[in-house]
């Protein structure tokens, strides 16, 4: 595993060399620190201890001064990945942003701002995020610095924080967000959906900015979506000389809040849908589909999109509800999975940050940032290569697991025949409990 993990990194090792300057080295100490060093204990200093033969100058400037091209290595990530999981027929670009908690106001972008995995406003960084799923498992492929606008409207403190002048302006997450879709098809990546939650979805012009670049998407809404009905055929009203010509799109529909809609269906209006096999057997939802139509009443004409509310089975209440442009005649089941998949992202950024380091830096310009996002990228690429090449004899190998084996490996004393043994036994006993699950389910089913 160790000489593994060495290798994969020397396969980027020409990013980091250039006529005048090798850092080749120093940001392999820097990832050998990522996997050995433990949470809130990974800033330089600290690495410099976990690695032998490491020096925190040389690391420091590798990732804070040195001037690789992280753009061009997260490109070949974005590439490794897409190898792995793109050009199927459940991929999908999913699109989700993740705080992280910064104390101070001098690190780039940290403000009072929301953080969503702490699901409340507090002081941090927000990276905006792209990951490539394919139905069952999930790793990030691009990222953007979310810049708040009292960062962007602020040129000294810009300045003082090493952000490129072109940089220097306010951009919201969803147009962010357009950026890496954009990015991603031009590198070649294959996908054939993009997914992203109702922060993402609440926005129409992402929405159609996305229909128009010929990208399908399935987007998450708010419970409160207007949605009309029948198309409500929208018009300029005939002008009959007198006043001022007619220049805005009416229509006699009224439309209507998702939620409301959907509080007026009957039982018998929900279907079961079996979407995939889990860790815990099938995953069964029910759901509800119509053809629904979208006006923002300054176009000329209404986008008519599918509607997909799903439910968990026993739990009425947790409904969600989405928007999607793709083909009118997509089945059902095809919309469930992909609904489903934007939840997957979600694991990537637990694992960015409890196994990979995401949010452990003491960084705080605008390049060093970048830096360590693209070397912590990279690590989920080598983690997920490493799942894929081992899913046979170990289906269920996780982040966690190649962390503690990688470390184990790395570090002087360690007994790595002891750490795989407790792996398999720990392994063997949460397979044994998603067996008993399953049974249990599918004789749950045989009664229904």
């Amino acid at each position: 595993m160790g000489d593994q993990f060495s290798g994969f990194i020397d396969r980027f090792s020409h990013h980091f060399k250039s006529k005048t300057r090798d850092v080749a080295k120093p940001v392999k100490d820097y990832l050998t620190g990522l996997m050995r060093s433990e949470p809130k204990k990974r800033n330089i200093e600290r690495m410099a201890e976990f690695v032998p033969g490491s020096n925190e100058q040389s690391i420091h400037h590798a990732v804070a001064e040195s001037t690789w091209s992280f753009k061009s290595v997260k490109q070949e990530i974005a590439m490794g990945v897409d190898q792995r999981l793109g050009g199927q027929v459940n991929s999908g670009l999913i699109i989700d942003d993740t705080g992280i908690k910064k104390e101070g106001k001098s690190s780039v972008g940290v403000a009072r701002q929301w953080l969503g995995r702490l699901g409340k406003i507090d002081n941090g960084q927000v990276a905006v995020c792209a990951g490539l799923s394919n139905h069952k498992r999930v790793s990030l492929v691009n990222f953007r610095l979310y810049l708040p606008e009292k960062w962007a409207n602020d040129p000294a403190r810009c300045e003082k924080a090493g952000i490129p002048e072109e940089n220097q302006a306010f951009k919201t997450k969803a147009e962010l967000a357009l950026e890496m879709v954009a990015d991603c098809r031009a590198i070649g990546m294959r996908f054939s959906f993009v997914g992203f939650d109702g922060g993402y979805g609440k926005e129409p012009a992402f929405l159609r900015s996305l229909d128009a670049m010929g990208e399908v998407f399935m987007a998450d809404v708010h419970k409160d979506q207007r949605i009309f009905l029948e198309d409500p055929k929208p018009s300029i009203p005939p002008w009959r000389g007198r006043g001022r010509k007619p220049s805005v799109y009416r229509s006699e529909a009224s439309s209507v809040d998702v939620q409301d809609w959907v509080a007026k269906q009957p039982e018998s209006a929900w279907e079961k849908v079996k979407i995939r096999k889990s860790t815990r057997g099938n995953l069964v939802v029910e759901v509800l589909h119509h053809r629904a139509w979208l006006w923002d009443k300054k176009e000329e004409k209404a986008h008519c999109w599918h509607l997909l509310v799903r439910r968990e089975i026993g739990k009425p209440n947790e409904i969600k509800y989405s928007l999607s442009n793709a083909p009118e005649d997509t089945s059902v089941l095809r919309l469930a999975q992909m609904q489903g998949q934007r939840f997957l992202v979600e694991r990537a950024f637990e694992d960015a940050k409890s196994e990979c380091g995401m949010a452990d830096y003491q960084v705080r310009k605008w390049r060093a940032w970048h830096c360590h996002m693209t070397l912590v990228f990279l690590v989920m690429l080598f983690m997920l290569e490493a799942r894929v090449m081992y899913r046979g004899l170990y289906p269920i190998l996780s982040c966690y697991d190649l962390r503690q084996l990688l470390k184990c490996v790395t570090s002087a004393g360690n007994d790595i025949e002891h750490t795989l043994k407790m792996m398999i036994k720990r392994h063997k006993k949460i397979l044994s409990a998603r067996k008993s699950h399953a049974k249990s389910q599918q004789k749950r089913e045989v009664l229904n």
